[in-house]
C-alpha cells in the first residue's frame, strides 16, 4: 500500500514538473504580439474584462514601463486600452485628433521611447476618422474654420500626396491611411530622439488601422528610420500599404 502510494505522489510530482517545464518552455511575446494577441481576445469578446487587479493599481506607485507607445486619433470611439485589452501601466497613450504630431505630442512619445525605454512605436489611424474627413471636405484658401482647426487641417492635407486615388470622400480609407504615413514621417523629420532610437535597433515604429467595424486592428511591417532627409517623405509608403487591403495581423 503504502509503495503504491508512493507511486502515485511521484508521478503527480513528475506531472506537475512537466507543466512547470512546458510553461516555461513557451516563448516571450514581444511588444507586438502582445498587441496582436489583446485585439484578437477584444475582437472574439468586446466586453471581455481588463486585466485589472488591485494588487496592480497598487504596483503603479512604483513607476511605469510600459511595453508599447500609441499615437492614436481622439476619437471617442477608439479607447486604446480597451482595443488591445491591457491592464493599467501597459501602454503610453498619445491621443489627438488625426494622430496630428504638435510639440506636446512629440515630447511625449520622446520620453515614452528614451527615458521609459518603450520598445515600440505604434501610429494607429481609424475607420471613418473625423478629422481626416474634415480636411477631404474643406478646401484650400476656403473660409476659415478658426486657428486651431485651420492648423489641424494644415497638417493633415500634405499626406494627401501619397494617395494613387483621388482625394475625396470616396476614398476616405486611403486618405487615412495617408495620413497615418504622413504622422510616421513627420515624428522622424521633427525628433531626432525618435530618429536615432529606431535606426539604432532600439525602437520599432509600425502604423496601424482601426476598424470600428469589426474591432480589428491591422498593422503594417516595421517601418525603418530614413537615413537622410531627403528619404524622409517616402520612408513610410512601402511598408505601411503593404498591410492596405491584406489581413496582415
Amino acid at each position: 500500500m503504502r509503495s503504491r502510494r508512493l507511486l502515485s505522489c511521484i508521478v503527480l510530482l513528475s506531472l506537475a514538473s512537466a507543466v512547470i517545464v512546458a510553461r516555461s518552455e513557451q516563448p516571450v511575446q514581444g511588444p507586438i504580439d502582445r498587441l496582436k494577441a489583446g485585439n484578437e481576445r477584444f475582437v472574439r469578446d468586446p466586453g471581455a474584462p481588463l486585466p485589472i487587479t488591485p494588487e496592480k493599481r497598487q504596483a503603479q506607485l512604483k513607476g511605469q514601463s510600459p511595453f508599447a507607445i500609441i499615437a492614436s486619433c481622439s476619437d471617442s470611439r477608439v479607447p486604446t486600452e480597451v482595443i488591445f485589452n491591457v491592464g493599467l501601466g501597459d501602454l503610453f497613450i498619445i491621443r489627438t485628433a488625426g494622430e496630428v504630431m504638435d510639440k506636446a505630442a512629440l515630447a511625449s512619445i520622446e520620453y515614452g521611447a528614451e527615458h521609459l525605454h518603450s520598445p515600440l512605436l505604434v501610429v494607429m489611424g481609424h475607420e471613418a476618422c473625423g478629422a481626416v474627413k474634415a480636411t477631404l471636405e474643406s478646401k484650400p484658401g476656403g473660409p476659415s474654420m478658426g486657428p486651431n482647426l485651420d492648423a489641424l487641417v494644415a497638417a493633415i492635407r500634405p499626406g494627401f500626396a501619397r494617395m494613387e486615388v483621388s482625394a475625396d470622400l470616396e476614398h476616405l480609407r486611403e486618405a487615412i491611411f495617408a495620413n497615418v504615413e504622413q504622422v510616421i514621417n513627420d515624428i522622424f523629420s521633427k525628433s531626432e530622439i525618435v530618429k536615432h532610437l529606431a535606426g539604432s535597433g532600439q525602437l520599432q515604429v509600425v502604423g496601424a488601422f482601426y476598424e470600428l467595424s469589426t474591432g480589428r486592428v491591422r498593422f503594417s511591417e516595421p517601418v525603418a528610420a530614413p537615413k537622410t532627409a531627403d528619404a524622409v517623405h517616402k520612408a513610410a509608403d512601402p511598408a505601411y500599404r503593404a498591410a492596405d487591403p491584406a489581413d496582415h495581423r
